[in-house]
């Protein structure tokens, strides 16, 4: 079954370009809000770094949630976006003191500090702004997730975060700094998780932190456990949501949260991955010495997940109801790596046909490049066409 797109709007539009369906981002909002709303005390930040288009974040934004940032801009557009400033995270390995400066100006919920030396640095801008800066401590668990390689972000040989054996020092330096108020611990393993057992136990661990705290008599507002939670990418007909539910519920059953504290979720890639294809137009047909090539005029330049990760998106010839046949769909920069798969079954293609890369709406738009001097990606959304 492939998906439903309005074809005859698409024939007139410069390839390649992007489309979103904001019926299906409505509707999985509505699904995420009705299942953390089931749990006392969940709230849900979007990772802006998954999507950043102005539209998508105004919708995310409508339907309550607050906003998971890594980068200054990230804040701006956040706050572009309509954003309460106190709904507002900031994570990053790297805050420059701009960043820093533009999270106190704007007085944001929380800064998820990865580091003594940058709890030491926000604590200097903070005092010679005459503020306070909130923040959580990011706690490097050494939890492995089973995801690729390039985005597990929770083992301790990862950049991020506080090793788990300075936890107790750096805690006790953020609580004698005068300008940093200590608001709880941040947490996350990885991105593209669908092993929920990676999650509980990240739960586990948290509860052995806790229960250390709690002797030391260490108080802890809130719990930030990011997010991870992965999609269906072989099946976006079928299955075009992620299972909103059971990841909830994983967290409400196994994590021992302590009376009154908060629970922090940072959903991207679950948010707006489904919601989002790349559109593309076939230029040729290439007949290999043992294989047949599908050549577009999208490429790595404007979905780069595939050379990057290798990762996999469900391909559709959303022109043709030909017989099946394999080709490799290659873009055209000159790059070896300029493939989006290879050997896969495609309705029979021919010049012009306009073929669909699926589940494109996290880190597609947001990470095309200009290299070979080519521009970027137009954004179109189901509302607007």
């Amino acid at each position: 079954m492939k998906g439903t797109f309005p074809k005859e709007k698409f024939a007139s539009l410069q390839t390649p370009f992007y489309y979103y369906d904001m019926e299906l981002l409505r509707q999985t909002l509505d699904v995420i809000r009705r299942e953390a709303g089931r749990h006392e005390d969940f709230h849900v930040h979007y990772a802006v770094k998954a999507n950043a288009n102005s539209k998508v974040l105004r919708a995310i934004r409508q339907a309550g949630f607050g906003a998971d940032c890594v980068s200054g801009g990230e804040i701006r557009a956040a706050l572009d976006a309509g954003f309460a400033p106190d709904t507002i995270v900031y994570a990053g390995v790297g805050k420059s003191d701009w960043e820093i400066r533009l999270g106190l100006e704007a007085a944001i919920h929380c800064f998820n500090v990865e580091s003594l030396a940058e709890l030491e640095v926000i604590n200097e801008i903070a005092a010679e702004m005459g503020t306070i800066a909130p923040v959580a401590l990011r706690i490097n668990p050494d939890v492995g997730a089973h995801t690729h390689a390039n985005i597990t972000t929770g083992l301790a040989e990862n950049k991020f975060g506080i090793a788990m054996r300075d936890m107790e020092h750096v805690i006790e330096q953020a609580q004698q700094m005068p300008a940093i108020s200590f608001t709880g611990l941040h947490f996350h393993i990885g991105s593209q998780i669908l092993d929920m057992g990676d999650f509980q136990a990240l739960c586990n661990r948290i509860n052995d932190l806790q229960t250390l705290l709690s002797r030391r008599h260490i108080d802890v507002a809130s719990i930030n456990v990011g997010g991870g939670l992965g999609i269906d990418y072989q099946h976006p007909n079928r299955v075009p949501m992620a299972d909103f539910k059971t990841y909830f519920d994983t967290f409400a059953r196994r994590l021992r949260l302590l009376p009154g504290q908060t629970l922090h979720f940072e959903l991207g890639r679950a948010v707006v991955a489904p919601m989002g294809s790349l559109i593309t137009r076939t230029l040729y047909i290439k007949e290999g010495a043992t294989k047949k090539f599908c050549i577009v005029d999208a490429g790595m330049t404007d979905l780069i997940r595939p050379a990057l990760y290798q990762a996999y998106h469900k391909i559709e010839n959303i022109t043709s109801d030909e017989p099946m046949e394999p080709y490799d769909v290659v873009g055209p920069i000159c790059e070896s790596s300029d493939v989006f798969a290879k050997r896969i079954d495609l309705n029979r293609c021919q010049r012009g046909d306009l073929i669909a890369i699926r589940s494109a709406g996290a880190y597609g738009e947001i990470m095309a490049s200009h290299y070979n001097c080519r521009p970027i990606p137009k954004a179109y959304t189901s509302d607007d066409i």
